[in-house]
């Protein structure tokens, strides 16, 4: 099992570089990269300017009319390749993503295999993007393709940053676009890693991985007038940004999956102890709090309030941190000094509004950058945490007395990406997931993805699905051909 010590000195060692285009091409600026692990520098980043953006579209430009015209299964077997790539190569970049985000060394490991999967399954689906057939009249022939767009961008976030990165190229690679996609700048290295490994199965041109130092390298692409699809995942507030700055140069298709301030609802008749275990697994503590889709408000029905609060606080209080290499840690560190500080400053105002503490509430001592797992109780529906996403390890727990206020409170923030709702009355279930303003919701359940399923919000959550067929057809553009025979 690696360590932070000996990682950090290869890290620091290696030549990262960009891949513009297929080529490893070394950046003129670098920045500092610091790990939430250790607190120090553990590797100098290529900080991609103007220059490198416009080589990196140019060279998609130049290589997308070959990579459009490959038959539609080898690009596919292509993806497939690289889901290859990534799974013989995942030790590494678990590693890498633990040293450079603060995941759990096992949670990095399973997210490897996630991005994996996501390559197989849209190289698996490939044959499925097909078009219909339309009975319009008796003497022509009406029919629809799917083509590719061009060149698109994938900008992606740092919480799960090889499972992005490697996932989200697959949907564009298949539908046969030229790809840039743009690291996170507060952990790059294993995207860097994953083009340095995958390379040379593409056709040069097609794929290229830039990182920059803060919002100029991705603002350049938004803006770039040969971008013409944009697919972004991150805050509500950069999304708006991504919207605003791409309106500002061409027409372009923009999805978002942003933000969320998701509810788990428990009626009374659910069992206590098993909507606790949902609401620890759906606040995904493990990574402390960092994922847009935990369920961070519990509304709980008062006649099981208190045991199910007290459970949640018991188990809460069990999960370790410490060391996210130890296999046996649970709980790993914030990615960031900025998101340490703007967690540990939402403890703050919960206090300042009238919560109570029921489990944690203060930082762990001894540790970089992790913040206990927290239970806020007494909170109400105008209260902040209430109604702002935190991204951390933050739980508000709200009370409701019948169906409608339960939906109520629910639906009273701007976001709307996940859902869940614990009851065994197969009525109530269908009727809450209905009311639910929600693009994603579970029925006694949290957390998992299943793909194949359309993942994504409504509301200020976002716009498009992803995770499905309609992921891969957002990657096209649809054709109307008509033909007349009489």
């Amino acid at each position: 099992m690696p360590d932070a010590i000996t990682l950090t000195a290869d890290t620091l060692a290696h030549d990262w570089r960009l891949l513009i285009g297929g080529k490893l091409v070394p950046a003129k600026t670098t920045y500092d990269n610091p790990s939430p692990v250790t607190g120090k520098v553990i590797a100098h980043v290529p900080d991609a300017g103007q220059a490198e953006v416009d080589a990196a579209v140019a060279a998609a430009a130049q290589g997308f009319p070959a990579w459009a015209a490959t038959p539609i299964v080898e690009r596919a077997a292509i993806v497939r390749q690289i889901a290859a790539r990534v799974r013989e190569n995942a030790a590494e970049l678990a590693a890498l993503d633990t040293l450079d985000g603060g995941n759990i060394i096992r949670l990095a490991q399973d997210d490897v295999h996630r991005g994996a999967e996501m390559l197989e399954y849209f190289a698996d689906i490939a044959r499925s993007l097909t078009g219909d057939t339309i009975p319009v009249t008796a003497d022509q022939l009406h029919f629809t393709t799917h083509q590719p767009i061009g060149v698109v961008a994938r900008i992606i976030p740092y919480n799960h940053p090889i499972m992005f990165a490697a996932g989200k190229i697959a949907a564009p690679l298949v539908a046969g676009n030229s790809v840039i996609l743009k690291a996170p700048h507060q952990t790059p290295l294993s995207a860097l890693r994953l083009g340095e490994l995958i390379a040379n199965l593409l056709p040069e041109g097609v794929l290229s991985i830039l990182t920059g130092s803060g919002p100029a390298t991705g603002d350049a692409i938004v803006r770039h007038p040969e971008v013409r699809r944009i697919a972004f995942i991150g805050s509500a507030r950069t999304g708006l940004i991504i919207q605003r700055a791409a309106a500002e140069t061409s027409v372009k298709n923009v999805t978002l999956e942003l933000g969320g301030k998701n509810a788990m609802i428990a009626f009374p008749d659910a069992s206590p102890a098993e909507v606790a275990q949902s609401v620890v697994h759906g606040m995904n503590f493990s990574w402390c709090g960092q994922s847009c889709g935990s369920t961070t408000r519990l509304v709980v029905h008062e006649d099981i309030r208190a045991e199910v609060v007290a459970e949640v606080a018991r188990l809460a209080q069990s999960l370790r941190a410490g060391d996210p290499f130890d296999p046996a840690t649970d709980v790993g560190t914030l990615v960031s000094q900025d998101q340490f500080d703007k967690v540990t400053s939402y403890l703050e105002i919960a206090r300042g509004e009238g919560a109570s503490v029921a489990a944690g509430g203060a930082a762990v001592p001894g540790t970089a950058l992790a913040v206990e797992p927290t239970v806020f109780t007494d909170v109400t529906p105008d209260m902040r945490i209430a109604q702002e996403e935190v991204f951390g390890p933050v739980l508000s727990v709200l009370s409701f007395r019948d169906e409608a206020e339960a939906v109520r409170i629910a639906n009273s923030v701007e976001y709307g990406l996940t859902g869940s709702v614990w009851t065994n009355d197969l009525r109530r279930a269908h009727r809450v997931a209905n009311a639910l303003e929600a693009g994603y919701v579970w029925v006694n359940g949290s957390s998992t993805h299943y793909v194949g399923t359309p993942f994504g919000g409504v509301k200020s959550s976002g716009i498009g699905r992803e995770e499905c067929l309609e992921e891969l057809v957002s990657f096209t553009e649809t054709k109307a051909v008509h033909i007349t025979y009489a």
